[in-house]
């Protein structure tokens, strides 16, 4: 099977032109070499993609038929990306969702007065 087939069956790219664009870009190896879209994987190839910023690691285990459910991806190949990078990226959103939540729109009239009130007070300290 074909390495874009491949991460689309189980899971990693949303579509299979995805996972063709990540390949072009050298965003895939296998066995530590980059390959093109039409590289065949084989059972017991070490898979590495970078996606979202975070390297991931696989091994494949076996070839799927076609597009698999997400409870049977365990199956077709063994995650062995560290658990650190996974816990850095959860930090990263978690950041970015605490001023504001995704969705709110622009910030509000008594938002701005708050950070103009936080910018001038900060200036302040730094006059002292």
């Amino acid at each position: 099977m074909r390495i874009d087939k491949y991460l689309w069956c189980t899971r990693y790219f949303k579509t299979r032109n995805q996972a063709t664009e990540a390949c072009k870009k050298g965003q895939v190896s296998i066995n530590g070499t980059p390959c093109k879209p039409s590289r065949e994987v084989l059972p017991t190839d070490k898979i590495r993609l970078r996606k979202n910023q975070i390297n991931f690691e696989l091994t494949v285990l076996d070839i799927p038929p076609s597009r698999v459910g997400a409870k049977w991806v365990g199956i077709f190949r063994e995650d062995t990306t560290p658990a650190e990078l996974l816990e850095e990226q959860q930090l990263i959103r978690k950041s970015q969702e605490y001023y504001r939540q995704k969705g709110t729109g622009r910030p509000t009239k008594k938002d701005r007065r708050d950070l103009d009130e936080y910018l001038t007070d900060e200036d302040k300290e730094h006059e002292d």
